[in-house]
């Protein structure tokens, strides 16, 4: 081994590795978590969030989508919002209605059909 590699003076060389599926391309773009106020079966104040992302197979709406990320991040709190306005207190989220209306949210602000809407956690605190 190269002591100026174990260092960090240079680069190591990279490792070959053998086989594979050629190259993956990376199609996910995270956005970060979204929050809306809840009002609790107490009545207290609470927390609903989803965390959120797209999925683009198609470099130029990737692109596009990733230039759009404050509309999406926008429009994606203002549903969540609603969503967590038509809560009854102590009553979970219907994720599939969620699901439907931030796909909705995203084929409309990227201007057509073609990124797909992956949620991740949606927790009520």
């Amino acid at each position: 081994m190269e002591r100026r590699a174990l260092i960090g003076l240079s680069k190591p060389a990279p490792l070959k590795t053998s086989g594979g599926g050629g190259g993956s391309q990376n199609t996910y773009v995270r956005f970060p978590t979204v929050t809306a106020t809840i009002i609790r079966s107490g009545g207290g104040r609470g927390v609903f969030s989803v965390e959120t992302g797209v999925d683009v197979a198609d470099a130029a709406l990737r692109t596009r989508a990733e230039q759009s990320a404050p509309r999406l991040r926008a429009a994606y709190a203002e549903t969540c919002q609603r969503a967590a306005n038509a809560l009854l207190p102590g009553a979970p989220p219907n994720i599939d209605a969620l699901s439907r209306d931030l796909q909705a949210v995203t084929d409309r602000v990227l201007g057509r059909a073609g990124a797909r809407l992956l949620l991740g956690t949606v927790m009520i605190a």
